[in-house]
């Protein structure tokens, strides 16, 4: 399977799920190309934006594992194109 590349948005609602969710993101590393993390203290939430470059089911994978902790919600995002492909 071809790699793609991919935006995992995540929004924790109950911040003691952080640790995993940075466990996970941790155990996915090599796949991973980038992430930005805001903290709403406001809200008492926190978003992070995961950019993976990966197989689909890797990517996959990691998005149903992130959506399965308590309090945390995903959606992914996937590029049409293949990963270093045009058109």
């Amino acid at each position: 399977m071809e790699n793609r590349i991919s935006v995992i948005s995540i929004i924790i609602e109950d911040i003691s799920s952080s640790s995993k969710v940075n466990e996970l993101l941790h155990d996915f590393r090599h796949y991973v190309i980038g992430r930005m993390g805001i903290p709403y203290r406001d809200r008492g939430i926190s978003i992070i934006c995961v950019v993976v470059d990966a197989p689909g089911d890797v990517t996959s994978s990691l998005s149903g594992k992130l959506g399965m902790l308590k309090g945390v919600s995903t959606k992914t995002i996937t590029a049409k194109n293949k990963a270093g492909k045009e058109g």
